[in-house]
């Protein structure tokens, strides 16, 4: 039996391996490294290309309880996150090149999977999971509109700036814990309001690069670029990601008018990222506003943020809950361009339409996730055709059914609600895990 998976992200290698453990043999179709997009700069497989952070790993917190699903799952890209995971409180963040070296070695040594280096400019044939992600290649795209019979949709994606630690004036910072929870793993730089605001109109006024290939230029909320989002207020930002709550500066044992975050990019400590910085601002231009910071007067800029396309189907008008092409079930997608949004919702995805590949081709029947699980709240979303304005959807608690009693306190809730799911993942999980 035989399986074709194109991309090899996050999606596309949690697939590949979902299928290969379950004895499938696969075809991995990825270009890098002979051609790489405009976000990619490794050769590696699940390459990070925004934040390295995969959000919280609370089970008070949906992506926290999708992550402990896919924990128990045997999931490979959770796997690899746990074992080069970097200190940052009560997230889940990972050394970014570390990670996807460790994705990159299991994909490349498991004895069912061989790796295809080369650009898919159309659908392979057979059985077929599509996992190019949000920045499928021009002629993998045409293919994919042609056999759908609607426009792809699309907005743009903005990734943050990386500083090295040495250039960082922890004069004028310290270390602590993120809004108070957690362990002191962020580096908190504080302004006063007359520093904010001459951060702020520096921001708002600042010149953007020039987008190119797309006239309609959408941008994701949750991944919005800061200049966007200072334009909507002045105080916005401070109430976003530079909210100074719970942030008492040791020096007067006050909290600032404003906290510029920044967290570990890699697990030496050597690489920061700034945490909400996510712009498509001129390269010198984000040098000189982000130096107003004043902690990052001399910072030494790793990386500057870029914006990049992002592309996604309407999903409730194309795939079933197994992330199948309804008009044609030979064929399979999984990640972004499914309107999951987020590294985890990836990885979900790919993981689930991996599993159901597999029982399919082994003729076994499928494994219904059940909307109180995250992983089959996701899918249901993304396939529910009564969604009349589909947007991509991080996980979250309100696309889960409530609990038939009341608990008091969101918390205690949604932690109700994480052990409802796990429960039902632990009754499912010799079934999904032996082929039953």
């Amino acid at each position: 039996m035989y399986a074709t998976v194109v991309g090899a992200g996050l999606a596309g290698s949690e697939a590949a391996w979902q299928l290969a453990q379950r004895g499938i043999q696969v075809s991995l179709l990825e270009m890098k490294p002979y051609k790489k997009t405009p976000a990619h700069s490794t050769p590696f497989f699940a390459e990070l290309c925004c934040s390295n952070s995969l959000r919280s790993d609370q089970l008070e917190n949906a992506v926290g309880l999708l992550k402990e699903e896919l924990r128990r799952l045997d999931s490979l890209i959770l796997r690899c996150a746990d074992h080069t995971r970097v200190e940052a409180g009560g997230a889940l963040a990972v050394d970014r090149n570390g990670f996807a070296e460790c994705v990159t070695q299991a994909i490349s040594s498991h004895p069912a999977i061989s790796v295809v280096s080369g650009e898919a400019a159309a659908i392979p044939d057979g059985t077929v999971i599509i996992a190019s992600g949000p920045l499928t290649s021009d002629a993998l795209a045409e293919s994919i509109q042609s056999l759908v019979g609607l426009s792809s949709l699309h907005f743009f994606d903005a990734a943050a700036p990386l500083v090295s630690a040495e250039s960082i004036d922890m004069n004028l910072a310290w270390m602590g814990s993120r809004y108070d929870k957690g362990t002191a793993d962020y580096v908190n730089c504080p302004m006063s309001e007359e520093q904010y605001d001459a951060f702020w109109n520096a921001l708002v006024s600042a010149e953007e690069a020039q987008v190119h290939g797309f006239e309609d230029q959408k941008v994701f909320e949750g991944c919005m670029p800061v200049e966007v989002m200072a334009r909507r207020g002045r105080e916005t930002l401070c109430y976003g990601p530079l909210k100074p709550r719970g942030l008492r500066d040791p020096r007067t044992g006050k909290e600032p008018f404003a906290v510029v975050q920044l967290r570990k990019d890699n697990k030496d400590g050597s690489v920061y990222n700034l945490v909400g910085f996510q712009t498509h601002l001129r390269f010198p231009e984000q040098r000189r506003v982000f130096s107003m910071i004043p902690a990052l007067h001399d910072a030494e800029f790793l990386r500057f943020g870029v914006m990049h396309r992002n592309t996604f189907l309407n999903s409730p008008r194309l795939l079933d809950r197994y992330y199948r092409l309804i008009a044609d079930p030979r064929i399979s997608f999984a990640g972004q361009m499914t309107g999951v949004e987020g590294y985890v919702e990836s990885a979900a995805s790919g993981f689930l339409a991996g599993v159901e590949t597999a029982r399919r081709l082994l003729g076994l029947p499928p494994v219904n996730f059940p909307p109180e699980t995250a992983i089959g709240a996701l899918a249901l979303y993304i396939s529910n055709p009564s969604v009349s304005v589909f947007q991509p959807m991080n996980v979250n608690f309100g696309i889960i059914p409530p609990l038939p009693y009341r608990v008091r306190g969101k918390r205690n809730k949604n932690a109700a609600l994480s052990q409802r799911a796990l429960n039902i993942i632990d009754q499912l999980r010799d079934s999904v895990l032996l082929n039953q």
